[in-house]
């Protein structure tokens, strides 16, 4: 039994139901948030480091930048799960992806040290999620001029991390 089911359709947008489906309603939500960070460090830190810096497309994010926006894209929803957790409904602005990536300038970073850096942010998430009290993860709030709730969000951090995974697996490998 999932410690948090599945979110309700009314509790998020279009923009993280992708994300979200990629959950299956079997899995514990905080399990595949823990079991993730292995996996995915494994997976990531077997990327050769020469192969940073390629794209697999003009115009497409390289492999570093990929690594970049999931620790920038993991802190917006877990700062966005914070605050409404604790029952701030403050409504919170969007972010924009294609400018945040640019600005990390990830080039000048070695790919080991994003995958790092990736690991240290959900070790936080982690720790977020382990620590919420119960009554949070039904909580609601504004982001992106649409409603979610907390649990809405970690499922869709761990999609988030799911569909990218496949996109490396299948784009530039």
């Amino acid at each position: 039994m999932p410690t948090a089911p599945r979110p309700g359709a009314d509790e998020y947008g279009p923009g993280v139901a992708d994300y979200i489906a990629r959950v299956t309603d079997d899995e514990d939500i905080r399990a595949v948030l823990s079991s993730q960070l292995d996996l995915a460090v494994a997976r990531l830190n077997d990327i050769p480091e020469a192969r940073g810096d390629c794209r697999y497309a003009p115009g497409k994010w390289t492999i570093k930048e990929v690594i970049g926006h999931l620790s920038d894209a993991e802190r917006v929803f877990s700062y966005r799960a914070l605050r409404f957790g604790r029952g701030d409904s403050t409504p919170l602005p969007g972010y924009e992806e294609n400018d945040y990536v640019p600005a990390m300038q990830a080039g000048r970073l070695a790919l080991s040290d994003l995958v790092g850096e990736w690991a240290d942010v959900r070790r936080a998430t982690i720790a977020l999620f382990r620590t919420l009290p119960s009554s949070s993860w039904d909580r609601r709030g504004i982001a992106s001029n649409q409603q979610i709730s907390v649990r809405a969000l970690a499922y869709a951090i761990a999609g988030h991390v799911r569909h990218h995974l496949e996109v490396l697996d299948a784009r530039y490998r």
